[in-house]
């Protein structure tokens, strides 16, 4: 069965080329990887793997230790909830549920219109704020449950 065939840029290629021959790239080139695909397609993943010469389980081994790397693509709107401890201890966990509930989506999963998907994070910086949640590069602090529906609805609408 081919492997089924993935374009890098220009620019990717290059970075792949510069850090395949340095000790401890494969995570450096991962990063890149996700930035250019807003994920790690599996087509990506074989590819790396022959670039560089590494097994794709080694290379799946790293993607799925490491929390931040995407193996599904996310929505459109990613929603980043911070369940740090400030967050968490002032409600983190409720925000996650319910915009679980308003989404109909859990975990990993994108809402079918693909507009959506939510990643519980470990910190956004934002402690002073808690609880706090991101869509895309925009910071929503001291969120409750209840703006939720208009935040959500900012972004369905955009």
């Amino acid at each position: 069965m081919p492997l089924a065939q993935i374009e890098f840029s220009k620019e990717l290629t290059e970075y792949v080329e510069e850090w395949g021959k340095k000790p401890g790239g494969l995570v450096m080139m991962l990063h890149r990887i996700q930035h250019e695909f807003g994920y790690i397609p599996r087509e990506a993943a074989e590819k790396l793997s022959r670039m560089v010469g590494l097994p794709l389980a080694k290379i799946y081994g790293v993607i799925t230790f490491y929390h931040f790397f995407k193996t599904v693509q996310p929505g459109k709107n990613r929603i980043a909830i911070c369940m740090g401890t400030a967050c968490y201890l002032k409600g983190g966990q409720d925000l996650v549920e319910e915009t679980q509930s308003i989404l109909g989506i859990k975990g990993s999963e994108v809402t079918d219109d693909g507009l959506f998907s939510i990643d519980e994070v470990r910190c956004l910086g934002c402690c002073g704020l808690a609880p706090v949640l991101m869509v895309g590069d925009e910071v929503f602090g001291k969120v409750t449950k209840d703006q939720l529906p208009d935040i959500i609805a900012k972004y369905r609408n955009k």
